[in-house]
């Protein structure tokens, strides 16, 4: 089940406009997740394998976007982005229609990258190895904001990346992560401040509190960033 194609380019959304011409659809708050019809859904759990395989495409790209930043690792990304299929592959029967089938995507996404993070760490510990450098920020913005990201605990990081990049709702972030809507918050807005903190100090890792940036957001973050990482 190949999940390189997916990455190539990146998505193009047509968003539904009201009468006054203001966006209604996803792009309206940022979402670049779209929901499949149910009877898509509901044609893959019943063995359409081009149902299947027009879900996988819908949702490779943001689900191996989502984990390359929560892993800190492309290829590693990769390789969970493909066990994340597989296993969707072979729980879809037990999908109930209760959620969006998208916060069932991104959970079992998620937990997979944790066991993924789990493994690693694992094998760190086992070989001594010391950590891998932080990469230092690139010249352009987006090597910038991953850098920052690398700063971030992972508890923080996918909180943050499930609102701020795949625009996900406080609640269907929790959903996702199987925590409170206001875990959620609260992570998202530590997040928030120690970006502020790592941009403040000029992209350096450190403890201790700096100065919030005015408007309290981080440099560079917001307005420009999201769904384009």
């Amino acid at each position: 089940m190949d999940t390189s194609d997916g990455r190539q380019h990146d998505e193009h959304h047509h968003d539904a406009r009201g009468a006054d011409g203001s966006q209604t659809g996803p792009a309206a708050r940022g979402l670049i997740v779209e929901e499949p019809e149910p009877r898509v859904v509901r044609a893959a759990i019943a063995g359409d394998l081009t149902a299947l395989e027009g879900l996988i495409r819908a949702y490779q790209t943001p689900v191996w976007r989502f984990l390359r930043h929560l892993l800190g690792d492309e290829a590693l990304a990769e390789d969970v982005t493909q066990e994340t299929f597989l296993r969707l592959h072979q729980r879809l029967p037990s999908f109930t229609f209760r959620s969006k089938f998208s916060t069932w995507v991104f959970r079992a996404a998620r937990n997979a990258g944790i066991d993924a993070l789990r493994s690693r760490g694992r094998q760190e510990r086992l070989l001594k190895a010391l950590p891998p450098p932080r990469p230092a920020p690139g010249p352009d913005l987006r090597a910038e904001v991953q850098a920052s990201l690398g700063s971030l605990s992972p508890k923080l990081r996918e909180a943050l990346l499930l609102v701020e990049v795949l625009g996900f709702t406080y609640r269907e972030a929790g959903e996702v992560l199987r925590v409170p809507q206001g875990t959620v918050k609260s992570r998202v807005s530590q997040a928030r401040e120690r970006l502020a903190v790592w941009h403040a100090r000029g992209g350096r890792a450190g403890a201790g509190p700096a100065t919030r940036p005015r408007g309290g957001e981080a440099p560079g973050w917001r307005g420009g960033c999201r769904g384009e990482l």
